[in-house]
This record gives structure tokens, C-alpha cells and sequence, in this order.
């Protein structure tokens, strides 16, 4: 039997209100209040709207629900109720997309005192839109996992790349969001990215462009800048990054709609940790860039850049090898 604990009687006693500091928060409050209304401070206070954080992530599940059917649900699938499920999923993403792309459109509309622009019945038509791309995305989808397969002997079935493997959950969040951007749809394709790049340590703009057959290994610490243009069956592994070169003050107006970011050709290997800057750099057809490279030049086609093998040297401790 545990041994009686002996609580102090003034503890007993002790009023609890003792000590509080309550009363010392309003002024911080205020403090605060007037921060937010000077311009060098940003908030979201007021009648303006915005798209749903949590509703957009839900899109992004929705959608992965559909491209890949009966990977992600709850009930069994049969051939028998396929095109039910679908057509249910598909009409419900439709409403929840619509929504969300109203807000954002009303948004980016009263944030910049423009003039309307029919919000509501442009969210439908961009709802819509996306939805006829499904099919497009999910045949460069199954293409992407095909390169997986091709490329990665540690795995043995698609059901593992699509399960598990984060450069396909990247891959297959970008594709969605592109479509969006490519819609002019505003704020909504960079949160999904962004939801990715906090899963899957994968960063790949929306605007980027991305051919068929697209293979990150590893994949954590890719980096894919917005103007950058990859071809088809190109493979990256961990820690490339696809960038700009350094920019100016002011880069923000000065480089916006600027190609910053290289291109690379379709057939491209580039391996681990390996950079590769600048808007006027080409990484040729079929070349392959090995590991740990800096890159701000072009790269003819059928090229194998390597850096030159590092001197090694192995030192024992006294009194034995190391």
C-alpha cells in the first residue's frame, strides 16, 4: 500500500488566485492592436476572405483518393462500384474545390482593389476545368511510378512507390497544384506545395514545369525553383537543388515572370547534393551529373560531369589502426 502523502496545510489553504497576473495582459494586447494597424505589420483582420487552410490539405487527400482508387479508403473497392465511388468522390471534390477557389479569387480581388470579377461563377468554371484534367494527371502519375519502378531496385511493386515513397506523394501534390496555377488560380497551388514540402522535405514550386516519367529518390532536401523546366524521364536523388543564381535588391519586381532556374532535357540523371543554377543553364539530353557538383553553365548532350576523385587520407591512432 503506497505510503500517505502529507500535504503542507498552508498549501491547502492557499488561494489559487494568489500571484495571477492577469491584469498585466490588456496592455499587451494593446500594444499589439496597435502594431497590427500600422503598415509594417500584416494581419488578416477584416471582411476579406480567405481560403481554408485545413479544406485545402483535405482537396489535396481527396484528390490523391481518386487518382489512386482504393489506396486510401476506408471501404473496399470492387470493379462492381468503381465508377459509383468516383463519381461521388469526384462531384464532392468539385464542390469543395469551387469554394475554395471563390474565396481566393474574392481574396486576391479585394486585397488589390480590383474591379469584380465574377468570382463566383469563374470558381465554378476553374472547378470544373480541373476536374477534366484528372484523367491527364493520372496518366503522368502512373507514368512517374513506372520511372520509379525502372529506376529503384529497393523496391519491388507499385503498391509500395504509392504508399510509401515521398518523392510520388511530392510528385503527385505538384502535378495537382500545377494544374491549378496553370488555371490562374491564386494562393491555392503554393499552399498545397508548401503541405507537401513540410511532409515530404521535397520543395517544388507549382509553376515549375514537369515532364512524364519523373523520379525523385530519397527525395528529402530537393529544391525546384519556379521557372525551372524539366523534361521527361529525368531522375533526381536527395539534396539537388534547382535554383537561381544570386539576385538582386529588389528581386522581387526586378526578376518576377524572369526565367531564373535552369532547364533540363529529357533522360537526365543528377545525383545527390549536386546544384544547379541560373535561367540560361541547359542540362542536355541524356547527360548525367554526378555528385556534389556546382553547376551555373550549360551542359551539352550525352555529357557525364564528375568531380575529380579526393585525395584520402588515412591516419592510425598511436598505439594501433584506427
Amino acid at each position: 500500500m503506497a505510503a500517505d502523502i502529507h500535504i503542507p496545510e498552508h498549501c491547502e489553504s492557499e488561494n489559487h488566485n494568489d500571484g495571477c497576473l492577469h491584469d498585466k495582459i490588456p496592455p499587451v494586447v494593446k500594444e499589439l492592436v496597435a502594431a497590427w494597424q500600422t503598415d509594417d505589420c500584416f494581419d488578416h483582420v477584416g471582411p476579406v476572405p480567405i481560403p481554408s487552410h485545413k479544406a485545402i490539405i483535405d482537396i489535396i487527400y481527396q484528390g490523391r483518393q481518386i487518382l489512386f482508387p482504393g489506396y486510401f479508403t476506408k471501404s473496399k473497392l470492387h470493379g462492381s462500384n468503381l465508377e459509383y465511388y468516383l463519381g461521388k468522390e469526384t462531384s464532392e471534390l468539385y464542390e469543395r474545390l469551387t469554394g475554395e477557389i471563390i474565396m481566393a479569387i474574392r481574396h486576391d480581388c479585394r486585397r488589390s482593389n480590383l474591379p469584380c470579377t465574377n468570382c463566383e461563377q469563374r470558381g465554378h468554371k476553374i472547378a470544373l476545368a480541373f476536374i477534366k484534367k484528372l484523367p491527364g494527371i493520372s496518366a503522368l502519375l502512373s507514368s512517374d511510378i513506372r520511372a520509379t519502378l525502372a529506376g529503384d531496385p529497393a523496391t519491388a511493386n507499385s503498391d509500395e512507390v504509392i504508399f510509401s515513397y515521398p518523392g510520388l506523394l511530392a510528385t503527385s501534390i505538384f502535378r495537382m497544384a500545377h494544374e491549378l496555377h496553370l488555371l490562374a488560380v491564386p494562393i491555392i497551388p503554393r499552399i498545397m506545395t508548401e503541405h507537401a514540402h513540410s511532409q515530404t522535405g521535397i520543395d517544388i514550386h507549382p509553376a515549375a514545369s514537369i515532364g512524364p516519367g519523373f523520379f525523385i529518390d530519397h527525395g528529402t532536401g530537393v529544391v525546384i525553383g519556379e521557372t525551372t523546366i524539366i523534361g521527361a524521364s529525368v531522375r533526381l536523388y536527395q539534396g539537388v537543388t534547382l535554383g537561381a543564381l544570386s539576385l538582386p535588391k529588389n528581386a522581387g519586381e526586378k526578376m518576377r515572370n524572369k526565367k531564373r532556374h535552369p532547364t533540363i532535357e529529357d533522360d537526365v540523371i543528377i545525383y545527390a547534393n549536386t546544384t544547379i543554377l541560373g535561367g540560361k543553364t541547359v542540362i542536355g539530353t541524356r547527360s548525367v551529373i554526378g555528385g556534389n557538383i556546382w553547376l551555373t553553365e550549360s551542359v551539352p548532350a550525352d555529357t557525364r560531369v564528375v568531380l575529380k576523385r579526393p585525395e584520402l587520407i588515412y591516419s592510425g591512432r598511436k598505439g594501433g589502426t584506427s
